[in-house]
């Protein structure tokens, strides 16, 4: 009975974590036609066509903002995860300059912030407005993963560090050789969180970029769906349903799949580590 029941709820929890994505997938690949049948998402499939794809993709500014997405998000994550190390890395040591102090102002980030208008301010004396910069050094250091990495950090063994440090071994050589292979999951873990938050990302391009030539995917995605906005240039605006072009629904859920695979695709290949990295790296130390 007992086994029956977990059955039974991993199917319902599978089901409703994979249903809106078949809605949404089936929809995109569905023709005008079939979603006002439907009355909007589909569920059961009619006549496909790959037509919304091609639309978007064939304007331009769609996939102008999947690549600027995609910039974005692997020089954001590799500067986030650099820094992110470096830093939990060093308040790791008791013994680092500054050690107590520094931590104190990482944690006192993570409960006050210094609000919209001042960070706003910041961005526009740097000059960083309509910079891709905008949207990664604003955020580039989260004071959640710097502390998931130092307690990991923390809880490898002294006498392995104590050990390479009689052999020669400066900090640079620990870290590289010793530390970052033994925290493989932690690491793996803070880069998918800072990926995502990259990739999902779309509150700083609203505030730090005017040119929409400089759109990243997901503020081009708001705007077809929350705003029902089409760019120009896009693709995307007065077409021939009779000839097979769709309109509407189809195109929005088009752009939405096109924001979603990009991270169902890089997670399975971290998804091993993500429980132990969080776990792990929350209670050690």
């Amino acid at each position: 009975m007992g086994a029956s029941l977990k059955f039974l709820t991993l199917v319902v929890m599978v089901l409703v974590v994979v249903f809106p994505l078949y809605t949404v997938v089936l929809t995109s690949l569905s023709t005008q036609a079939e979603t006002l049948r439907a009355g909007g998402l589909v569920v059961v499939p009619g006549e496909l066509t790959i037509n919304a794809y091609k639309q978007i993709l064939s304007g331009g500014i769609v996939t102008r903002a999947t690549l600027v997405s995609i910039g974005i998000t692997a020089v954001g994550t590799v500067i986030s995860t650099v820094v992110s190390i470096l830093a939990a890395y060093g308040l790791s040591r008791s013994n680092s300059f500054g050690h107590r102090p520094i931590l104190f102002v990482f944690l006192i980030t993570m409960f006050f912030g210094a609000g919209l208008i001042p960070t706003y301010l910041l961005v526009s004396e740097l000059g960083l407005i309509d910079s891709y910069w905008a949207l990664i050094l604003p955020g580039a250091v989260s004071a959640f993963n710097v502390l998931i990495l130092r307690n990991f950090f923390m809880g490898i063994e002294p006498a392995i560090l104590d050990a390479a440090r009689i052999d020669g071994a400066g900090d640079w050589r620990i870290l590289g050789s010793l530390v970052l292979p033994m925290s493989k999951a932690a690491t793996a873990v803070v880069a998918l969180f800072y990926g995502v938050g990259y990739w999902n990302a779309f509150f700083n391009a609203i505030l730090y970029i005017n040119d929409n030539e400089k759109w990243p995917l997901q503020l081009v995605l708001r705007s077809y769906v929350l705003q029902g906005v089409t760019l120009p240039g896009s693709g995307t605006g007065q077409v021939d349903v009779a000839s097979g072009a769709v309109t509407g629904l189809p195109i929005q859920m088009a752009v939405m799949v096109l924001a979603i695979v990009p991270i169902l695709l890089v997670y399975p290949f971290v998804q091993r580590h993500f429980t132990k990295g969080v776990i792990f790296g929350a209670i050690k130390g």
